[in-house]
């Protein structure tokens, strides 16, 4: 028995007809060898020409078809029957007088132009490969291939592409995902017949690797437009690092989610390659155009979405993408941070267990890892992070002298107090609210002790009349400060920031810092200094008495009369005279007394920190040339002056509902007349250096009391927040441009900056950042225990340091101890400095010193090869100012043939090693 003949394609004939009048054939007729069916419509114009298809089961029907034919029309006769059949009288009109057969791959090398030879891989693919390359070709034909061999990749990656709409070379992951976005073009898809989608699945998966699977295993279930967010959930149950069989939970999620994929089980290799394109499209989505934002959060709420539809809400922490993620590795987090502080008792001395500030970290890394976070509260966290680390060393005893509390606030209390602020402020989340409450509460207690002793030995000292000896006071810092500047023939510009407190200090010297061409002095290149405020703490008090040079009381004609007649050539500005006219940021007087050399002081008072304290909220406010607007216009304009930043006093903020209200016969916020005892929380004030209250006022030395109205913001106690005034000197990029003073070193404390794994101790009482006494600052040694009025405040030298150079000084401390993996990190960095490419690299460059280049290296490979510059200087002994030119230099050093060994990461601060290629590079042994 014969077997029939299949139908012929529609798309098989035209491209018969086409070949037949490609030949220029006279014959008005052309028979196929085919089943005589035809469901089309029977007229075709193929190239102009009218063609009409005739299906022939006999003889008589092509004798009819012949009789029956038009003038202009041409025939296609569909028959089974043989020439023989046929009988000569019909072959005479047909073309080349027999019939002919309709070969798929005949057509398919016809469809390429004709003239290449068929891959035997190609036509082993199956016949639905040449039936899809016939019926689907452009008009024009597809593309010839690159050689004479039509190759099975080369034609299905045209037809894959014709069939999805892509470019043959968007035929990956990430342009089926992207695929999967049109719904239209999925429609089209799934009208194909079985076999093509089947088999160009099939060849899809083969080069688009496995992510293909689930990809258009949900698109043939009806699920294509939700393949991004599904993929995005594979990270969540079928996470990259897990070591064991899933739990109940995520076993029964995963046979709900099966159906969305027409029935399959995922394999953890497809899940992570589905995860891994979700991901790089949400990534390339989020970094795109606003539309396309919009699109990728679509998806990523269409996945918490799925999410609750299959009960995985919960888990959600596990993707580093969906929004929800966050927040529950934000209340992970939190969780960290309540466990870390001791419960009942232990909560007010304020000690922390190392060891739990270490599984905080562990939470905070993985809340900065998310692409969701929210920066502030990113921020807030580190913060908290960073108040742990300050509450894991045990709180030493009280400072033997007020020039040590004073000090206290200035290199230490300070960043507390600034973190404080932060967390102050808070998150609005519940949960991580809580965990700040806690944090808040345990650093209050600490700090509240700080200033209890600050103000127990301001009292004694006021009250005493003692001689200051190192202390600087507000009043001094005319003839100790400016003047010895102003002698050596250096010009200043003094700017008072009214209300400026430590903690807003440490934010706007890092400000002005980055600017780039300004650079910190410190007294003999040390640590900060500060300056005690005068009593109460007010502004008629402390900055008349700062312009006036002695304790003064007075408003801004008190404070421009005793400027004047202290400086006759000098300028000070108050806030009238900073104002300009339409056009211009500095007033045209301004910006001249500036320039002027024989103006060798100018004075500023910029009010926006203390206008905060009425007007706005000062604890959520960051301190900087972009939000002190006439700073910024200020420094512009000083480049060749010595830049001084003093303030008159500090601020405390407002307690909201923790704040207390004591009822006193006074308008003041913060001080009253000696009415009375002083109840808990005050001391009693007297002595020359108190200008109100006819010298003897009482003072609050807690935070949260307050007498007055309430504002956002207090100042006028004892506090060491409000009393102790921040100094700050800067060059424009002159380390020697004031004898006595040198480039500051990194102004922050240990726990503030990032820990090195192998640099904490581990030791009880060991903070995660440092050893036991990390609350010290380098060369900080024992207490002090002189009386206060020893000998005179030498704070500028007679003779000043030698100049360092970068290139050659050495390193002043010690690289970070070994400890097991510490050793590895020796071996490597000697391997590194003994090895010949080293060698040779060394001797065309600018050379860092073996030591430095080692100290750098050791602290960037103990750190995972992520730390920020700030602790690469502490830990190499440079001084801040240096320290991206020294990571400049290392760069050059090491980035052999162009590789990107050592890279400076986007937040401008961190910089990052990578060790395997710096090993591969320098042909050295990594472990």
């Amino acid at each position: 028995m014969t077997t029939p003949r299949p139908a012929v394609r529609p798309a098989a004939v035209r491209r018969k007809v086409e070949a037949w009048l490609d030949e220029q054939d006279d014959a008005v007729a052309i028979a196929l060898q085919a089943r005589p069916e035809w469901s089309e419509k029977s007229l075709l114009i193929v190239a102009g020409t009218t063609v009409r298809v005739v299906p022939c089961p006999t003889p008589i029907a092509a004798r009819a078809a012949l009789r029956d034919r038009a003038e202009t029309e041409r025939l296609v006769l569909l028959t089974e029957l043989t020439d023989a059949e046929l009988g000569d009288g019909l072959l005479a009109h047909l073309s080349a007088h027999k019939t002919r057969s309709v070969d798929a791959w005949d057509l398919v090398k016809q469809t390429f132009g004709g003239r290449v030879h068929l891959d035997t891989t190609l036509i082993r693919t199956g016949r639905w490969v040449a039936d899809a390359l016939s019926d689907l070709a452009p008009a024009d034909g597809w593309p010839p291939p690159p050689g004479t061999i039509l190759t099975r990749a080369y034609a299905l990656r045209c037809l894959a592409a014709e069939l999805l709409g892509l470019a043959p070379d968007e035929l990956d992951s990430a342009g089926l995902l992207q695929w999967s976005t049109n719904a239209p073009a999925q429609l089209r898809f799934l009208e194909m017949q079985s076999g093509w989608a089947d088999g160009i699945t099939d060849f899809l998966t083969e080069v688009a690797g496995p992510a293909t699977v689930p990809v258009m295993a949900a698109v043939r279930a009806g699920q294509g437009v939700d393949a991004i967010p599904l993929g995005l959930l594979a990270g969540v149950l079928w996470p990259r690092r897990a070591e064991t069989a899933p739990d109940v939970e995520v076993a029964v999620a995963r046979t709900r989610l099966e159906p969305r994929f027409g029935g399959i089980r995922l394999t953890a290799t497809q899940a992570s390659a589905f995860l891994d394109a979700a991901e790089a499209w949400t990534y390339r989505a989020l970094d795109s155009d606003q539309e396309t934002q919009l699109e990728a959060r679509r998806m990523l709420h269409r996945a918490e979405a799925i999410a609750a539809e299959i009960d995985v809400t919960d888990r959600l922490a596990a993707s580093a993408l969906l929004p929800t993620g966050f927040t529950q590795r934000m209340r992970a987090f939190a969780a960290a941070v309540r466990l870390a502080l001791p419960p009942g008792t232990a909560l007010t001395t304020g000690t922390v267990s190392s060891a739990e500030v270490g599984r905080v970290q562990q939470a905070l890394a993985e809340v900065e890892s998310h692409r969701a976070a929210d920066s502030p509260r990113v921020e807030t966290a580190r913060m908290a992070v960073r108040l742990l680390r300050w509450l894991t060393a045990v709180d030493g005893p009280a400072p033997a002298t007020l020039y040590d509390a004073l000090h206290r606030q200035v290199r230490e209390d300070a960043w507390v107090d600034r973190a404080r602020l932060d967390i102050f402020a808070g998150d609005a989340d519940q949960q991580v609210a809580q965990a700040y409450r806690l944090v808040h509460r345990a650093v209050d207690a600490r700090r509240a002790r700080h200033d209890q002793q600050f103000a127990t030995a301001l009292q004694a000292v006021t009250g005493a009349e003692a001689e200051p000896g190192r202390l600087l006071r507000v009043e001094d810092v005319l003839d100790r400060v400016v003047q010895p500047i102003l002698e050596h023939g250096k010009r200043v510009l003094l700017l008072v920031m009214d209300g400026m407190s430590t903690a807003a200090a440490t934010e706007l010297a890092d400000s002005i810092t980055r600017l780039g061409n300004w650079l910190e002095l410190t007294p003999g290149g040390g640590e900060r200094t500060g300056v005690l405020a005068a009593l109460p703490t007010v502004t008629e008090v402390s900055r008349c008495s700062l312009l006036a040079g002695r304790i003064a009381v007075g408003d801004q004609t008190a404070e421009r009369r005793a400027f004047d007649a202290r400086y006759p050539t000098g300028r000070l500005l108050h806030k009238a005279a900073l104002r300009a006219a339409a056009g211009s940021a500095v007033d045209p007087e301004v910006a001249d007394a500036l320039a002027d050399p024989g103006v060798p002081l100018v004075a500023a008072v910029i009010n926006t920190i203390d206008d905060a304290l009425d007007r706005s909220d000062p604890g959520t406010i960051e301190w900087g040339t972009d939000t002190i607007i006439a700073l910024r216009n200020l420094l512009a304009l000083a480049q060749d002056r010595i830049l001084i930043l003093v303030s008159d006093h500090g601020h405390v903020v407002d307690r909201g509902p923790d704040a207390v209200f004591v009822s006193a016969e006074t308008s003041e916020n913060r001080w009253r007349p000696a009415v009375g005892a002083p109840g808990d929380g005050e001391l009693l004030f007297s002595g020359s250096r108190v200008a109100l209250g006819d010298g003897q006022v009482v003072l609050p030395w807690r935070e949260e009391l307050r007498y007055g109205p309430r504002k956002a913001g207090y100042h006028g106690g004892a506090s060491t927040a409000e009393a102790v005034i921040p100094l700050l000197l800067f060059s424009a990029v002159d380390d020697n441009a004031v004898p006595g003073w040198a480039a500051a070193p990194v102004p922050s404390p240990e726990w503030w900056r990032e820990p090195l794994p192998g640099v904490a101790a581990a030791a009880d009482g060991g903070t995660a950042a440092g050893p036991a006494n990390a609350g010290k600052r380098r060369g900080a040694g024992k207490p002090r225990k002189a009386a206060q009025d020893e000998g005179l405040f030498e704070l500028l030298p007679t003779a000043a340091p030698a100049q360092v150079d970068a290139a050659t000084e050495t390193v002043a401390t010690a690289a970070p101890p070994d400890s097991g993996p510490g050793d590895r990190t020796t071996a490597l960095v000697e391997a590194l400095l003994a090895s010949e490419i080293y060698a040779a690299r060394r001797g065309t460059r600018a050379p860092l010193p073996d030591e430095r280049v080692a100290a750098l290296l050791t602290a960037l490979i103990i750190g995972g090869g992520r730390v920020t510059l700030d602790t690469l200087a502490v830990r190499a002994g440079i001084p801040a100012h240096r320290i991206s030119g020294a990571f400049t230099a290392l760069r050059r050093l090491l980035q052999v043939e162009g590789y990107p060994v050592l890279t400076l990461d986007a937040d401008g601060t961190t910089a990052k090693l990578d060790v395997k290629l710096l090993a591969e590079q320098f042909q050295l042994e990594s472990s």
